[in-house]
């Protein structure tokens, strides 16, 4: 990252720094805006849209930032900015379509918002950074096209999992090595957690408790793992995964061998492994001289090597998205074409015809990654789109729910995208 520390020291020093702007103040949210008014040199948080106005003061004023105005336009979000001065808006539209920013960061995790928001900021020149995964396992790869066509750049961010395991790729890639399997370090798993039994935690932690309880089910598991593979072209080996239990994530080399990966790349998770957070890389490389000098480099035997980084730290790190988007035009982690990976929605319980389904880390779903093509074919419904759909029919606990089974919300962008992902690309 020092090219990206260097290019916004330069931002810095010529009194032109990037100008961002974040939809959404929820918990991570006041985390960024914290990090970028009080650490980050070369880039400016101009802006902030909210629902409620309240909620984005706070986390300006979190910052140490007390002299916010308050804007309901693009002119006057421009005015403001104009000034020199932070300011909010419970318009996230007219923040995408306000002249004076350069970068919108989405963290809603509301996948129809979210994917309004992307879509209206493309639409108005502007990169799109995403902390929510919803809106990228949904339907990035046809936003990803948009993105092209407008000539800015669509990424997830890096220090959530799937940008940190991006980085290593790249960095593996570069020198020679095959990345032939990218997962994440996975704590605990309980497909049956929901609000209730999240609830106390997460008023610990100050935390929503759906989110939280998303992170327990799975759910957000299975769109990282569908962000990883649209990333790489990589694809679960079974639905879910294999979740692999071990202690140390090094162990996952002794549980794997080339010919898994003999026809294509794999993502994975390993459960319960040391350092416990984080993201690896599986690589590859036959080469005799070089597996001697790997061995020599207390790196292992080979062919298969492992590689990980022991943290993730979404807040801090979405800067360098930022910056490599709107200085070098690079993405951290983008799809790369054709979907490969979706995601399924699962009952958590008996669930009853007419019930409405509440999305992720709710009460009735979690989330499993499959193969895109096979949720083509059987028509699942994803985990994310699930939200507020309808339930025509009765579905067992532990089973898929497909978009037969549901009544979808009206006039939905998503929807809409969805189809037209699928036209773009094919079944």
């Amino acid at each position: 990252m020092i090219i990206v520390d260097t290019a916004l020291a330069k931002r810095a020093a010529a009194g032109n720094p990037v100008r961002v702007a974040l939809v959404g103040s929820g918990y991570m949210a006041r985390c960024i805006a914290l990090q970028m008014v009080t650490a980050v040199q070369g880039m400016r948080l101009v802006a902030m849209a909210n629902r409620t106005l309240e909620k984005a003061e706070r986390a300006y004023r979190d910052a140490g930032v007390d002299d916010v105005a308050r804007a309901s336009t693009a002119a006057q979000l421009e005015q403001a900015i104009a000034r020199n001065q932070y300011v909010v808006t419970d318009d996230a539209f007219a923040l995408c379509q306000c002249g004076l920013v350069d970068v919108i960061i989405e963290t809603t995790g509301h996948v129809e918002f979210g994917t309004q928001v992307c879509f209206e900021a493309i639409r108005n020149g502007k990169h799109v950074i995403l902390l929510g995964a919803e809106v990228d396992a949904s339907v990035g790869p046809i936003l990803k096209t948009y993105a092209d066509r407008a000539g800015v750049v669509y990424s997830y961010t890096d220090g959530d999992e799937p940008g940190v395991g991006m980085n290593l790729y790249r960095f593996l890639d570069s020198m020679g090595y095959e990345p032939v399997l990218m997962g994440q370090l996975k704590g605990f798993l309980d497909r049956y957690r929901n609000p209730d039994t999240q609830r106390e935690l997460a008023a610990k932690l100050g935390q929503n408790p759906a989110v939280l309880a998303s992170f327990a089910d799975g759910s957000k598991l299975a769109l990282e793992a569908a962000i990883m593979g649209n990333a790489t072209g990589f694809v679960p080996q079974v639905r879910g995964m294999k979740g692999y239990p071990c202690a140390d994530i090094k162990d996952m080399l002794k549980m794997v061998s080339p010919d898994d990966f003999a026809r294509e790349g794999l993502v994975e998770y390993a459960l319960g492994a040391a350092p416990h957070t984080g993201a690896f890389v599986i690589c590859r490389n036959e080469h005799p001289e070089k597996r001697k000098l790997m061995a020599y480099l207390k790196m292992g035997d080979g062919p298969l090597y492992m590689f990980y980084t022991p943290y993730h730290l979404p807040p801090w790190q979405i800067q360098h998205s930022v910056a490599r988007a709107a200085l070098f035009n690079d993405p951290t982690i983008t799809p790369r074409g054709a979907p490969v990976c979706d995601t399924v929605a699962y009952a958590k319980r008996d669930l009853k015809a007419g019930e409405r389904l509440d999305g992720m880390g709710g009460f009735t779903c979690y989330g499993l990654v499959e193969r895109y093509e096979v949720c083509q074919r059987e028509n699942h419904l994803p985990i994310a789109v699930s939200l507020d759909c309808r339930l025509k029919r009765d579905i067992a606990r532990d089973q898929p729910v497909t978009y037969a089974d549901v009544e979808l919300p009206k006039d939905r962008l998503v929807d809409r995208l969805r189809v037209e992902q699928v036209q773009r690309f094919g079944r």
